[in-house]
């Protein structure tokens, strides 16, 4: 009973940036971001056959709890005057079709006030049996891969037809760490693409050698405390000097476990939803062939 894990505004966002804008609906709505969405969801769906999926998303992408704990998070998203980045203004108007149309189709969209869909995705990972699998772009979430429990991501970064399927050792081969401690490697090399600095002056390289030798963020600042001859000096230095950001890190960068999320029958329906409305809004924004090819691969 498979269960798929759509990180889904990392789906539009990369269909949006990589199909082509020329496809519109009928009153000149541009569709590519939907159609791309559909197409990479169809292909996914087909290759892994996942018996149960879930669409996630985000509540606020900027929790207010995050925030809190690190101003910084995401500011390099937000502009001069507080005001938090906008979508692409063409990108807008296809969220509420794409949304809609997997409503009709029977599709869970789960998200949750004052939670990233990072937080959902992690919490299905835990509290539903796997084998699970997670579609995004997003590295961050792969703290959340677990052979034992058989969660793996379907990582998206070279796309569609490259992606990786990450398992504990395909994060151990990249960074050269015990894969399971990928978290504790991301709290300590930070992530620009988040606003998160890490630990300052401790790269990928430094973070790398720290994982290695030790399993949490507690451990790591005990040792840098004691004097521990694991830890080399120079890295001992940097973290004695970066001990506030390290207090906060676990919380910041883990994924919330135990985001509330409604009783939903996460399996793919044996019929649509409602048909009729799949092909209305299908004709009526001229989505062709990419509803035709979901609605194959959920063997409907």
């Amino acid at each position: 009973m498979t269960l798929m894990l759509l990180d889904s505004a990392s789906l539009w966002y990369r269909a949006y940036y990589g199909m082509p804008d020329t496809l519109v609906s009928k009153d000149g709505t541009p569709v590519h971001a939907i159609r791309g969405f559909l197409d990479m969801s169809a292909r996914l769906v087909s290759q892994y056959k996942p018996k149960r999926i879930v669409a996630c998303l985000d509540g606020d992408w900027r929790p207010s709890w995050r925030v809190e704990l690190f101003p910084e998070y995401k500011a390099n998203r937000v502009d001069d005057e507080g005001l938090e980045e906008e979508e692409p203004e063409t990108l807008t108007p296809q969220i509420p079709i794409l949304l809609d149309l997997l409503d009709a189709m029977g599709i869970p969209i789960v998200g949750a006030d004052d939670y990233e869909a990072d937080d959902v995705i992690a919490t299905y990972s835990v509290k539903e049996p796997g084998p699970t699998l997670i579609v995004t772009g997003d590295r961050d979430l792969f703290q959340l891969v677990d052979d034992k429990r058989k969660v793996k991501v379907i990582y998206l970064a070279k796309g569609i037809s490259n992606h990786d399927l990450v398992d504990i050792k395909w994060i151990a081969n990249k960074y050269a760490i015990p894969g399971e401690r990928y978290a504790l490697f991301a709290m300590i090399r930070g992530d620009a693409s988040d606003g998160l600095p890490g630990i300052k002056g401790i790269g990928e390289k430094g973070a790398a050698v720290i994982a290695n030798a030790y399993s949490s963020i507690d451990g790591v600042m005990k040792a840098a405390q004691s004097d521990d001859p694991n830890l080399p000096n120079p890295l001992r230095k940097k973290l004695l000097a970066d001990t506030k950001y390290a207090g906060i890190a676990q919380t910041l960068v883990h994924c919330a476990l135990d985001v509330p999320t409604p009783e939903l029958d996460l399996a793919i329906p044996k019929n649509p939803a409602d048909l009729n409305r799949i092909y209305q809004l299908k004709e009526e924004h001229n989505l062709g062939a990419s509803v035709d090819r979901l609605i194959a691969a959920l063997g409907w």
